[in-house]
């Protein structure tokens, strides 16, 4: 059995970075390092802060805290699950 190492997630609303936007963004699963400092109970509920505190470490382009708080919550969502997903797969 294989297992997901990465997802990629179509933004249901790009963000925009100065001249750049971000339609896409690709989560890579999170090995122990990147989940320093987050608590997996949080994530596992979903827990906004923690999920500021590890997208940035996770995902390619790299957001920004200021990326996330723009972020639409449908994205956010999706992104959650995908943490998740990853977490409990």
């Amino acid at each position: 059995m294989t297992q997901d190492t990465s997802a990629t997630i179509t933004l249901k609303k790009p963000l925009k970075r100065g001249e750049q936007e971000i339609a896409k963004l690709k989560l890579r699963k999170p090995d122990t390092g990147s989940l320093r400092g987050c608590r997996l109970s949080m994530l596992l509920n979903s827990d906004v802060d923690s999920l500021v505190m590890l997208l940035p470490r996770i995902t390619e382009p790299a957001l920004t805290e200021h990326d996330i708080s723009q972020m639409d919550v449908k994205d956010l969502v999706s992104c959650a699950s995908e943490v998740v997903g990853f977490l409990t797969e």
